[in-house]
C-alpha cells in the first residue's frame, strides 16, 4: 500500500466558510414538517416542545443547523402567511401543492412556530416568498409583520401574537423555481416580476437580503441580463442541484457509485459557471452571492421523473440514505469550501424524512442517517478559514483521478482536515503534512461494510462514526483509512 500525502497550505487561506453554507431546508412536503418536525396526532406519546418532537429538536441542535429555509420549495408559491398566524385552533385548513403532491395543511406550523424553531436550534431563518400565486403587497406585509419595529398595525399584530420584538429575518427568497412550479415564467418575464416585488420589499426593510431565482446557465444569463440597471435589487442568485444519475438507492452497481460521486463533485463546476455568469452580467460592479438553496441526492425510487424513475407508490419523496449518499455529501462539501468566496449559502434537501434527510422518524422512533454523521464531522469547518490542499500518491480510481480527496480549514489554534477515501475496495494509508507546530491530533472515521448500508428504526446505529487512531510521524500525522470511508482529523497547534 502506497502512502497518500495530504499537504495543507496554512499560509494562504482561500476565505471564510460562511456558516450559512451548512444550512438546511424544511418544506411542507410528505412527512418533513408534519410527523417529522412535529409529530402526527396518531402518536400522542411522542414528547414535544412548542409542538416539535423533542428527539428531533435535540438531534438537529447538536448537528448543528446554522440556517433553515421554509416553507418551500414549490410549496412556497401556494403559501399565504396569514393562514399561519394567530390562535392555532382558529387557523384555516388550506390546500397547497409541492412537487406534484397536494398538501393538506392545518397551518399549525406557521411563522411564529418556525421562528421559535430557528431560535431553539440557533438557526438563521430564510423565508421563501410566494410569487406564483401572490402579490408584492402580501410579501411586503409578511416582511413588515416579521421585521418592523414600528407601531404599525402589522407590528402590533405580531406583538399581540406573542413576539414583542421583531424577528429580524434577513434572507428572503422572491419566489422559488419560477421557471417551473413557481409560475412557469420565462427568464425575462420573471426578472420584470422580481423587480416589482424587490423594489417594494426594499421600502419595507432596506437591510433584507433578496434572492433572485436562478436555474440553468442559459436562464441565469437571461434573468441577470434582464435586471439591467436594477441589479442593485439582487443580493443572491438561487440555484438548485440534485444528483439523479446514480442508479437505485441501494441496489446500485460499482459504476453507479462512482457516477454519483462524480455528480456531487460536478456541483462545484456549476457554482463556478454561475460565478462567471454573474461576473459577466455585473461587470464586477456588484457582488451577488450564490445561494445553492437546494442540493443533494434524489434517488429514482423517490421521483416520478428523470433517469431510471421508479417511484414507490404512493409517492412520499422518502428514500434510503446510505453510506454512499453520505460520501457524496462529503465530496460536495469539499467544493463548497473551495468556492467559499462566492458560495453565500447552501441548503441540503431536506431536514427530516424527505430526500437526503439527516434525521428520519417512524412513529415514536427517530434515528440519524449516515448523512447526519458526515455533517456532524464537518462541524469543525463551520466559520473557519478554508485552506488549500494537495493530495499526492493516492491510488487511482477506475476512470482515473485520485482515490483520496480532502478539505482543510483553520480556526483558533487548530487545523481540521476531512479526508475521503473514495475507492470502492482499496484502503489507504494517509499522512497529513504542512502543519507546523502540531501538538496533538484526534480522529473520527465513518465507514461501513457495504456502501448500501444505512440506519433504520430497527438498527439506528448500523452506520455510526468511530474514533480513529492518528499517530505523529516526524511532523506529519498518519492514519489508516478503509475503502469507502471519510475521516475528520483535528490537529492542535502551538
Amino acid at each position: 500500500m502506497s502512502l497518500t500525502t495530504v499537504t495543507i497550505d496554512t499560509e494562504h487561506p482561500i476565505g471564510t466558510i460562511n456558516p450559512r453554507v451548512y444550512g438546511h431546508f424544511a418544506e411542507h412536503l410528505g412527512r418533513c414538517c408534519y410527523d417529522g418536525l412535529r409529530p402526527d396526532a396518531a402518536w400522542p406519546n411522542v414528547p414535544t416542545q412548542m409542538g416539535f418532537r423533542t428527539d428531533v429538536l435535540e438531534a438537529l441542535r447538536a448537528l448543528p443547523v446554522t440556517m433553515l429555509r421554509w416553507p418551500g420549495g414549490c410549496y412556497a408559491d401556494h403559501y399565504h402567511w396569514r393562514d399561519g398566524i394567530g390562535a392555532p385552533e382558529q387557523r384555516t385548513r388550506t390546500l397547497g401543492m409541492s412537487c406534484g403532491l397536494q398538501v393538506e395543511d392545518d397551518n399549525a406550523l406557521g411563522t411564529h412556530e418556525f421562528m421559535w424553531l430557528c431560535n431553539y436550534l440557533g438557526a438563521e431563518p430564510y423565508l421563501a416568498g410566494n410569487v406564483g400565486s401572490s402579490t408584492p403587497q402580501e410579501l411586503c406585509d409578511w416582511m413588515e409583520y416579521c421585521n418592523t419595529p414600528l407601531n404599525t398595525t402589522l407590528g402590533a399584530q405580531r406583538r399581540a401574537n406573542g413576539a414583542a420584538t421583531p424577528f429580524g429575518v434577513k434572507l428572503w427568497g422572491v419566489g422559488n423555481e419560477n421557471w417551473g412550479c413557481g409560475g412557469e415564467f420565462d427568464a425575462v418575464s420573471y426578472a420584470h416580476e422580481y423587480r416589482r416585488f424587490a423594489s417594494n420589499l426594499r421600502h419595507v426593510d432596506a437591510t433584507a437580503e433578496l434572492i433572485l431565482c436562478g436555474h440553468t446557465d442559459e436562464w441565469n444569463a437571461k434573468v441577470l441580463g434582464a435586471m439591467g440597471p436594477q441589479m442593485h435589487l439582487v443580493d443572491h442568485l438561487s440555484i438548485h442541484r440534485y444528483w439523479i444519475e446514480g442508479g437505485p438507492e441501494t441496489a446500485f452497481a460499482e459504476g453507479a457509485y462512482y457516477h454519483l460521486l462524480d455528480e456531487a463533485e460536478a456541483t462545484e463546476a456549476f457554482i463556478q459557471r454561475t460565478t462567471a455568469i454573474i461576473d459577466d452580467a455585473t461587470g464586477g460592479k456588484r457582488r451577488i452571492g450564490i445561494a445553492l438553496d437546494e442540493w443533494g441526492v434524489w434517488h429514482p425510487e423517490a421521483r416520478p421523473w428523470g433517469p431510471d424513475a421508479n417511484p414507490r407508490m404512493p409517492i412520499t419523496y422518502e428514500q434510503a440514505n446510505t453510506l454512499r449518499d453520505a460520501l457524496a455529501a462529503a465530496v460536495a462539501l469539499e467544493g463548497f469550501h473551495r468556492q467559499c468566496n462566492v458560495l453565500a449559502l447552501a441548503n441540503l434537501a431536506q431536514i427530516v424524512n424527505v430526500l437526503q434527510a439527516p434525521v428520519m422518524t417512524e412513529q415514536a422512533q427517530m434515528w440519524l442517517t449516515p448523512t447526519y454523521h458526515v455533517l456532524r464531522m464537518h462541524t469543525v469547518h463551520i466559520g473557519a478559514q478554508a485552506l488549500p490542499v494537495v493530495v499526492d500518491g493516492a491510488a487511482s480510481l477506475p476512470a482515473g483521478g485520485s482515490g483520496v480527496s480532502a478539505t482543510a480549514s483553520a480556526q483558533g489554534n487548530g487545523v481540521a482536515v476531512t479526508v475521503i477515501n473514495r475507492h470502492l475496495s482499496a484502503s489507504a494509508e494517509v499522512a497529513i503534512a504542512g502543519i507546523a507546530g502540531g501538538v496533538g491530533a484526534t480522529g473520527t472515521l465513518l465507514t461501513a461494510g457495504n456502501l448500501a448500508d444505512g440506519n433504520s428504526a430497527a438498527a439506528p446505529d448500523a452506520v455510526a462514526p468511530a474514533a480513529l487512531a492518528v499517530h505523529a510521524d516526524g511532523g506529519n500525522w498518519r492514519f489508516q483509512m478503509p475503502a469507502h470511508s471519510v475521516a475528520t482529523i483535528v490537529i492542535g497547534r502551538t
